[in-house]
């Protein structure tokens, strides 16, 4: 992608150091507290490379880990570094003065971070908002909407790109004209889900991508549960907005928990199974959300944020509705409703429901879902 850089990142090491943490980021067995383990036992990691292996064995590594590390892959690395030369991209390692101060305070911070986009946002204040990838409409509106109000009043929006919750999440703090960050289970040159590319491109365009994985990674399973703490560890607080029992976004709550974070959920309806591991978080101690001021409120002292955005209009377009239109829009959940019920509520005709329903859509006070369903947006 060729975004401009818009900052210059200051990695505090040389090219030639550069090169060996690259080098050590991709030998087999070297996690990230693994990683951890042997920067603290030497002074330079270019010093990993040429210790002895009875050394390199005392320090937990196993034959294969060592095999690696006498033939390290060179090209591999310079195919990196050559991607971070590009315009909009940047490598922070753990070293690195650039590198988020929060992501420090995890017991597995990434030794390298690939970035594309603006570094400058990752030292921005962020909150997590992540959930079901098959939301009810209303939990994807409600997750746009509160992105938007929390991007407008400061806060910067991190998700994970996934389909539904995570994407409706960005799309709120693009339609604030605020950055949000991405966090990939892949590399960024391997954008997955496929479908959101055009998503990434306009994130990057306004705000960060970021992954752990070399570019061009492909999105494998596991990592997807690790990408997790990297969203919840840039953080000041997560919001989950709709999540089943088995969900991953329950992983990140708990990830959340353990970084000393904050959890945060909005409750859903106790009919809806994608809503019952968000109301569980509730009953188990996460604060209950219902609108960004309570989001703000639990942050108070954290931020310092701008003040909420002036409406233009003191009157939203509910004040244009007649008698009629307000009785079929007062029928209507905020959760997905069937005509059949909306005509009961009202006690009006099907043809009469139908043609309201048509005209509240062209006034943005509900959208349709699937069956034949509708739900009430939120003004």
């Amino acid at each position: 992608m060729d975004i401009e850089p818009d900052d210059t990142v200051n990695n505090g090491l040389s090219d030639n150091e550069l090169a060996h943490w690259l080098a050590l980021n991709q030998t087999s067995g070297i996690g990230p507290l693994g990683f951890q383990r042997l920067r603290q036992h030497f002074s330079n990691i270019n010093e990993v490379f040429s210790a002895n292996s009875g050394e390199l064995r005392q320090l937990g590594l196993r034959a294969n880990t060592l095999r690696d590390l006498q033939k390290p892959d060179w090209p591999e690395v310079e195919k990196q570094q050559n991607w971070a030369s590009k315009p909009g991209n940047a490598l922070l390692t753990s070293a690195c003065p650039d590198y988020p101060k929060l992501l420090l305070e995890l017991a597995d911070p990434p030794p390298v971070l690939y970035v594309s986009g603006s570094v400058e946002s990752l030292h921005h204040p962020q909150i997590a908002i992540v959930g079901s990838r098959k939301p009810s409409p209303g939990g994807e509106q409600n997750a746009k909407q509160l992105s938007l109000e929390l991007s407008q009043r400061g806060l910067t929006i991190t998700s994970g790109l996934a389909y539904g919750i995570d994407a409706a999440a960005h799309s709120g703090a693009l339609m604030a004209k605020r950055p949000t960050i991405a966090v990939l289970g892949s590399g960024l040159n391997n954008v997955y889900p496929r479908r959101h590319q055009d998503l990434a491109r306009r994130i990057c365009e306004n705000g960060t991508l970021v992954s752990e994985w070399p570019p061009e990674t492909a999105p494998l399973a596991h990592h997807f549960p690790r990408r997790n703490r990297i969203i919840s560890g840039l953080s000041l607080a997560t919001l989950i907005i709709e999540a089943s029992e088995n969900s991953g976004s329950l992983i990140t709550a708990r990830l959340a928990l353990e970084q000393g974070r904050e959890v945060m959920a909005v409750p859903g309806a106790i009919q809806n199974p994608m809503a019952a591991g968000s109301n569980r978080l509730i009953q188990d101690g996460a604060t209950l959300i219902s609108s960004a001021e309570d989001v703000l409120n639990n942050l108070n002292g954290f931020l310092q944020l701008s003040p909420p955005p002036r409406n233009h209009s003191p009157s939203s377009t509910v004040t244009k509705l007649d008698k009629l239109q307000y009785k079929v829009l007062y029928s209507i959940d905020y959760d997905p409703t069937s005509i059949d019920n909306i005509v009961v509520q009202s006690g009006l005709t099907i043809e009469q429901v139908s043609s309201i329903l048509l005209a509240l859509e062209l006034l943005g006070q509900v959208s349709s879902a699937p069956g034949g369903m509708y739900y009430r947006l939120r003004n």
